[in-house]
């Protein structure tokens, strides 16, 4: 994480960023599954996606360690609930092997991040 004196905005934070590298994934993952997915997990997957960066966000500018928290805690669903529908997708065959494993080793990273942040609230 970056030195927190540098920290003055939620982009800033590690965990935002690699979620944003996520959300572009996953972005563009969804572009290419069926239009039939379009209103069902296409959606699903934005929606949890975008979900977890929102909540890094919203966390960030909370004044409390119990608000900041609980923010990161839904942030963390939202991931676990991309992990599930990710494989869905593979299995599907909407994403390949490669794709599948690429946006997954994105989603632990931001999870070790997030897990981070978690715990420097609760050790304050």
């Amino acid at each position: 994480m970056a030195d927190k004196a540098k920290i003055k905005s939620f982009t800033d934070l590690n965990a935002w960023r690699e979620g944003h590298k996520l959300v572009l994934m996953v972005y563009e993952a969804t572009d290419k599954f069926p239009k039939k997915e379009i209103f069902c997990l296409v959606i699903q997957m934005r929606r949890a996606v975008i979900s977890i960066t929102s909540n890094i966000a919203e966390g960030f500018s909370r004044q409390t360690g119990k608000e900041k928290y609980q923010f990161y805690s839904i942030a963390h669903g939202s991931l676990t609930e991309i992990q599930n529908q990710l494989l869905i997708a593979r299995d599907l065959k909407y994403i390949d092997r490669k794709e599948f494993s690429q946006i997954a080793t994105q989603s632990v990273i931001v999870h070790k991040l997030i897990t981070g942040l978690k715990k420097s609230i609760r050790n304050a």
